[in-house]
């Protein structure tokens, strides 16, 4: 068995540090908001290169938290894409905002910036671009566009750890950025973790008020907050694992060449590989328009798949008011995407058996 995403065998070269992290922390008596959160706050901020992070306690708190702090009237709405996780539109639903769906472009499977300015309304305050899969979105059209009509933008970077557009990373390509480092991600915790990156000092601000009951001093409460607070011990093993993100990226950027370059099968459209040195190749993604025929044979063949994502936001029950909208683009790519196994624990051996595999698909 190839298995799609064995996190034992990922996190066993970090097992000792890691070990060491958790024992630091329980010596210390200290395990809210201390010394290992603000190091790792202050060490991911140096990486992306922004002034400051606020750690939080998941990816979508950090998207919502945003969206709280600007304070944007009860009703705005914000664009995002329409094929993204459901996370990044719940946000925007949580912060009592409304979502605006945006196609992607069918190349890259990202916000289609040409197809932003449609819709765009006077109820419009924010486009929240997603940088999926972990390629960055074309930002410099989205930051052309955000200026013209005055709207703050917000990453969903939680795809995305290391990643470049240009000679900038993700994370400063906005007003903020929002991270998640569960288990699965490039940077990921032993459970539930997040962060936002920004250059925005009163944002910063406000943000560690929010995470924190909406306090700045105990008990004293400025704002209507909610405990979001990044774990100690969480921090401490990212803090730890921080260190070999940019060659862990690196790997996977191998084996998404290895890919790229050995699969050759007709019908199997692979992701584009103009940016290879620049993605963080969080997810290899294809596409084919017999998925399920094709997730079947390759799990016949021992090689475990996924799926990001099955089902659209706007089909899900949650979001029933959208389930009368069609969005041709994004149905279609739900409906095709394969994701293969990407990660440090797979071998360059393992890679050119699952590139065989699909090959010989009839």
């Amino acid at each position: 068995m190839i298995p799609f995403l064995d996190l034992e065998r990922v996190n066993t070269p970090h097992l000792p540090r890691i070990q060491a992290a958790v024992s630091r922390v329980t010596a210390s008596g200290w395990y809210v908001l201390g010394p290992e959160v603000q190091a790792f706050e202050a060490a991911f901020a140096q990486l992306v290169g922004t002034r400051h992070c606020v750690g939080v306690a998941n990816g979508l708190d950090a998207l919502t938290l945003v969206l709280m702090a600007w304070d944007f009237p009860s009703g705005s709405e914000v664009i995002v894409p329409a094929n993204t996780y459901i996370a990044s539109i719940l946000s925007v639903s949580q912060a009592g905002l409304i979502p605006v769906l945006v196609e992607p472009d069918p190349r890259t499977m990202l916000l289609d910036p040409l197809r932003i300015e449609a819709a765009i309304t006077p109820r419009t305050k924010a486009i929240l671009p997603v940088h999926l899969y972990g390629r960055c979105c074309e930002m410099d059209a989205i930051r052309l566009i955000a200026t013209n009509h005055n709207l703050r933008i917000l990453e969903d970077a939680a795809q995305a750890h290391g990643a470049q557009y240009g000679t900038r990373r993700a994370g400063q390509l906005g007003d903020a950025a929002g991270w998640s480092f569960y288990p699965s991600k490039n940077l990921g915790a032993l459970g539930d973790a997040g962060a936002i990156t920004t250059d925005d000092d009163a944002l910063a601000d406000r943000l560690r008020a929010l995470r924190n009951y909406g306090s700045t001093q105990r008990y004293v409460n400025t704002y209507v907050g909610r405990n979001s607070r990044l774990d100690e011990m969480q921090a401490a093993v990212l803090l730890e694992k921080l260190p070999f993100l940019e060659s862990e990226n690196d790997y996977r950027r191998a084996i998404a060449r290895q890919y790229l370059t050995q699969i050759k099968h007709p019908d199997v459209l692979l992701p584009p590989a103009d940016q290879i040195g620049q993605d963080a190749w969080h997810l290899f993604v294809i596409r084919h328009p017999r998925r399920d025929d094709l997730r079947n044979w390759l799990d016949q063949h021992g090689i475990g798949t996924d799926m990001h994502y099955p089902v659209p936001p706007h089909q899900q029950q949650a979001y029933s008011e959208l389930n009368a909208l069609s969005f041709p683009v994004s149905e279609q790519i739900h409906r095709e995407v394969l994701s293969l196994p990407l990660n440090p624990a797979v071998t360059i051996a393992e890679a050119d058996l699952i590139c065989q595999v699909i090959n010989a698909f009839m």
